[in-house]
């Protein structure tokens, strides 16, 4: 009996160590909410509403789970859901997104849009590393932190909560031929739009 309640205490006590060792747990959603900050194909998508400010919750949200964020130089934030190669392809999904509760949804092309510039976009063009610097691998960026399981098949994903309010995902610390390698192995194992940072500008905002 004694060493029942010896057990349970102590499955209690690694429960509550996990619980406050995880200082988002409270805020960490399934829902994602991805921040993009390249206009490219599929351009065509389904804007549900643009706000001037961001949501303070992910629970704004209602009926759908992944949903993307244009911060756009007109001063709004626009809320999309789908990505379609063609106008008709996104029209024929608009009724459906009516109907979850979006009632002035509309198709969007993104191509007629222009993004705010951050600190934290990705590079243009070829990127070739600095010798002697270490980089890290973003892997998403997301309104909302998520659990780091999301990342299947990495380990030790850090997590960076940047100057713009933006969650970050990163992996590793590498440099010139290796970080270049390691990206391109990331970018095959399902991540497309992972590219490289210097690790020095993401460190400071570090979540421990």
């Amino acid at each position: 009996m004694k060493l029942s309640r010896i057990l349970i205490l102590a499955i209690l006590l690694l429960a509550n160590i996990s619980v406050f060792g995880d200082k988002l747990a409270h805020l960490r959603t399934a829902r994602k909410i991805i921040t993009v900050n390249e206009i490219k194909a599929p351009y065509y998508t389904i804007q549900i509403v643009a706000l001037q400010l961001p949501p303070g919750n992910p629970d704004f949200f209602k009926n759908v789970d992944t949903i993307r964020e244009f911060a756009c130089t007109d001063g709004f934030v626009r809320y999309t859901v789908g990505e379609y190669t063609t106008f008709g392809e996104a029209a024929h999904e608009l009724d459906r997104i009516r109907q979850m509760g979006y009632a002035d949804a509309f198709v969007l092309n993104t191509r007629k849009i222009t993004l705010r510039t951050n600190d934290y976009s990705k590079p243009a063009g070829d990127f070739v590393p600095v010798p002697g610097v270490s980089y890290t691998i973003q892997l998403a960026a997301f309104r909302f932190p998520v659990y780091v399981s999301h990342f299947e098949g990495f380990d030790n994903v850090q997590e960076y909560f940047m100057k713009d309010r933006i969650y970050r995902y990163c992996v590793g610390s590498f440099q010139g031929e290796a970080a270049l390698n390691e990206l391109s192995r990331v970018k095959q194992s399902g991540y497309p739009d992972a590219f490289l940072v210097p690790l020095s500008q993401y460190l400071p905002y570090k979540i421990e």
